[in-house]
């Protein structure tokens, strides 16, 4: 059999080459060749060998059945695609059973909870690739989502590479014949595919075939080539991977990045959103404060929507709105989250019912979160006050039909597996009822017969045993030989008793072990009808987890809210930003020694750069953030830290903060600080949030100050620009730029000094500030006290040095020679143009008038 069993699996490899084949035999799942090498490897099982031929014997692994979900696990993390090769039927002829691939299991089509994080979404990504345009489609088969774009216009592959930033997929589709930056394939898990899926015919086919339907208009890709390409190698990935996993994708929605706001990857981590820059955990994120959801549903919506902030203002007073229903409800809310609670993750156990994977146990939850569906339904009614609140509690369906059958099929308590056997509840199936009444009457029958057999013939020490060798058997020591009967048949000599069976006993065993293997073969055959009859509820059942995810974020926002007095932000379509007494979400959950400080914040066309100054340690930092945080929170629709606020939305939030080198790409922490702001400058609109900290610090005193001061005369000179920035720096040189740049003002962190002790205060004043109290810090950081002391002594040597200093060589004069007058005091061009009304003229009038004074300045 072994010889048989290869040859099915070496045709099988041949078709997966680049995957390990595992087969269903019995009890394991079993592997040969190098395949059984690899998986010892990984998985640390002993190799062992079985012979196939005269004299071969091949390398054999095989992992237990009970275990295979840790193994997949250790074998998925080590980068290698797992094909899990089933028995399908049985080949009379050749002795064999019938095998075939039911399912590849790669990094993006996992579906066993094991391999999975249940607060985050398993991706798998493809890209189509043009030399003009990107193409993009992702699905999380466990959940059901499928959604496609595509990018055009200027530099596509960066807008692609920040939406595989934004989704972290766990695999990514490309063709054979692209080759990626090693930026890229460093950091995600790339899969080549046969070019030919990503052609635009076949993939339109394929997704055409998939959908059943005649044209992909109703789904808004038709006129997106590249994002059919990209959609459709997906489905053509599943039909060869996951079979049964592609029926789940009954939707495709076709998106645009321009509706949400845009977050590139170094704002994400600076901003800490789901894990902070020092450990990668959640805990002391954004995330970590805002997710006291009760469900994994609901979990992996509220990550979702904190890696997509909203640019459309009535979506985001639909959210608030549903927000602010249950901030006012305590006693509603509280009842809702303690339902919730009982709520298993419905997007998932849907997706392993229509697979046909489900456990009888994942049944028995799935029957009980919608039971709780059925509570929260009426919770739900009772605060349809909020249209928010009466639109979700219409789509919750608790499939009142799906509820029954699974209770009449399915034991209250089930095994955990169907092979456990007794997963069907008595009384739903007459046949197999009969059975196991057949086999339950037969074991009661040899359960009585050592009784029975010890009356009839006087042997006290006469027994009945079983075992798989001889199946059920009488024993009878060798000293009570002479009372046997004659209608005992001996079956098996021991050294000190001797085996028998009779006819009425084997006819009994008969009864049992066939009533055995048929109510094995009955439980199956029942289960999986069940699965299919609930199966067919899928959509429904997705709908509703859908739903109650929504539900689950909103509730939990209001009780964040209400925890952490949060406040209701106005939101607007204006070019302001109004924050009075706002705080850092996640810093100020950290302090205990002292309250946290809250701190206003205004920002407007006409106050659009704050140069914020003051010391290391006194909160710059703190607050730069705690403005963008504030904002991409109204943005999600929680309420935000703050006492009030009024934002104006934002298209995007760029940051420029901290240090960071990229030595395995060469670059050093300034260039690195470079680059960023580059991006910064190119990309940001009149719409943007700007945080910048300490440009330029990375270089010489002198260039870090030039550069930090053409930055910002260029965000607020260039016509794209003007955007709202916020910029902390110790160059006190900057504060000058106030003085000539209309919409610069200067703020600092205010500062207490107490004869030799310096209290940062934490407050936002108006303002610059003329000292760092750097020496401070290192004071406090531990410096010895001989270092602290030299220090002092050679800072005051400069000071000194810089007031004896010839007119012109301090850095601010320097700064201040720097800003050339265009004109004498007196001229009379200046004049001139001091007396023009430009708010009366017409374009044509003021490029005449530009002109003219030109001339006159020529000449003069």
């Amino acid at each position: 059999m072994t010889t048989l069993v290869r040859r099915q699996y070496l045709r099988i490899k041949k078709r997966f080459p680049d995957a390990i084949v595992l087969f269903r035999l019995g009890d394991f799942y079993e592997t040969f060749d190098d395949d059984a090498k690899l998986v010892s490897e990984v998985c640390d099982i002993v190799l062992t060998s079985r012979p196939v031929g005269k004299g071969e014997r091949v390398p054999l692994a095989g992992v237990p059945y009970h275990a295979v979900e840790s193994y997949l696990a250790k074998l998925i993390s080590a980068g290698h695609k797992v094909a899990i090769v089933e028995q399908v039927e049985q080949e009379e002829t050749k002795g064999l059973m019938g095998r075939e691939v039911v399912r590849v299991v790669t990094p993006g089509t996992v579906v066993e909870p094991a391999l999975l994080e249940e607060k985050r979404h398993n991706y798998l990504t493809a890209l189509a690739f043009h030399p003009e345009r990107v193409g993009l489609a992702y699905t999380d088969i466990t959940t059901g989502e499928f959604k496609t774009t595509q990018f055009d216009g200027k530099q596509p592959l960066q807008q692609a590479w920040q939406e595989i930033e934004r989704l972290q997929p766990a695999e990514v589709l490309i063709s054979e014949k692209i080759s990626l930056p090693e930026e890229w394939t460093n950091k995600y898990t790339f899969t080549k595919y046969a070019d030919w899926h990503f052609d635009v015919g076949n993939a339109q086919r394929a997704l055409l075939e998939h959908f059943e339907v005649a044209s992909l208009d109703g789904y808004g890709c038709a006129g997106l080539p590249l994002a059919i390409s990209a959609a459709g190698a997906i489905v053509q990935y599943l039909q060869e991977t996951q079979k049964k996993a592609v029926q789940q994708l009954t939707q495709l929605s076709t998106y645009s990045t321009q509706a949400f706001m845009t977050l590139d990857a170094t704002t994400r981590r600076n901003l800490e959103l789901v894990s902070t820059i020092r450990s990668g955990t959640v805990r002391g994120s954004l995330l970590g404060v805002l997710d006291d959801t009760q469900t994994a549903m609901g979990s992996r919506l509220l990550r979702q929507w904190l890696s997509q902030p909203l640019l459309d203002l009535a979506a985001l007073e639909r959210r608030l709105d549903g927000v602010q229903a249950f901030y006012d409800d305590i006693p509603r809310r509280t009842a809702l989250r303690t339902l919730l609670k009982r709520v298993a993750d419905m997007e998932r156990l849907t997706n392993r019912v229509v697979q046909r994977i489900v456990t009888p146990r994942d049944l028995i939850g799935l029957r009980n979160s919608l039971q709780t569906v059925s509570e929260i339904i009426p919770l739900l009614r009772e605060m349809a006050t909020s249209p928010c609140i009466a639109a979700l509690a219409e789509s919750l369906d608790p499939c009142p039909e799906v509820v029954t059958l699974i209770s009449r099929a399915i034991v209250p308590d089930p095994p955990a597996t169907l092979a456990a056997g007794g997963v069907i509840a008595r009384g739903f199936s007459a046949e197999l009822d009969t059975v196991l009444n057949a086999a339950r009457n037969a074991k009661a029958w040899v359960a009585n017969l050592e009784r029975q057999e010890r009356e009839r013939t006087g042997i006290k020490s006469l027994k009945v045993g079983y075992n798989k060798v001889f199946g059920y058997y009488i024993e009878v020591t060798k000293a009570n030989l002479d009372a046997v009967p004659k209608d005992y048949i001996r079956k098996q000599t021991l050294v000190n008793a001797e085996r028998f069976i009779t006819p009425e006993l084997k006819e009994h065993e008969s009864l049992i072990l066939n009533a055995e293997e048929r109510r094995a073969e009955l439980e199956r055959q029942i289960y999986l009808q069940v699965c299919e009859q609930v199966g067919a509820a899928a959509q429904r059942m997705l709908a509703t987890a859908r739903a109650l995810a929504e539900i689950d974020v909103y509730a939990a926002f209001a009780e964040v809210a209400q925890r952490n007095r949060y406040v209701r932000p106005t939101l607007t379509e204006g070019d302001s930003i109004h924050i009075i007494g706002g705080r850092h979400p996640v810093v100020e959950l950290t302090l205990h020694e002292e309250p946290f400080v809250p701190n206003d914040t205004h920002l407007s066309p006409q106050e659009a750069i704050l140069v914020i100054t003051g010391p290391n340690m006194s909160g710059k930092s703190t607050y730069l953030r705690q403005v963008a945080l504030i904002v991409l929170m109204a943005q999600i629709g929680s309420f935000v830290p703050a006492e009030s606020a009024e934002i104006g939305l934002v298209d995007r939030i760029f940051t420029r903060v901290g240090a960071q080198d990229e030595i395995s790409a060469g670059q050093s922490t300034f260039m690195v600080e470079m680059v960023e702001t580059a991006n910064i400058l190119n990309h940001a609109t009149k719409r943007s949030l700007l945080i910048l900290d300490e440009i330029g610090r990375g270089t010489s005193t002198y260039d870090g100050i030039s550069i930090a001061w053409a930055v910002v005369e260029y965000i607020h000179n260039h016509p794209r620009l003007q955007a709202k920035t916020l910029f902390a720096t110790h160059y006190h040189e900057l504060t000058e730029l106030a003085r000539f740049l209309p919409r610069v003002r200067n703020y600092n962190v205010a500062v207490a000094e107490e004869e030799d002790r310096v209290v940062f205060l934490r407050k936002i004043v108006p303002g610059g500030a003329d000292r760092s109290y750097g020496i401070h810090v290192a004071q406090l950081a531990g410096l010895p006290k001989p270092v602290i002391r030299r220090a002092e002594e050679i800072l005051k040597k400069l000071e000194e040095e810089v007031q004896r200093s010839p007119a012109g060589t301090a850095p601010r004069r320097v700064m201040q020679v720097q800003q050339l007058s265009l004109f004498p005091a007196n001229h009379p061009v200046l004049d001139e143009l001091k007396e023009l009304d430009i708010s009366s003229m017409s374009p044509l009038e003021a490029i005449n008038k530009l002109y003219e004074l030109q001339e006159k300045a020529k000449r003069s």
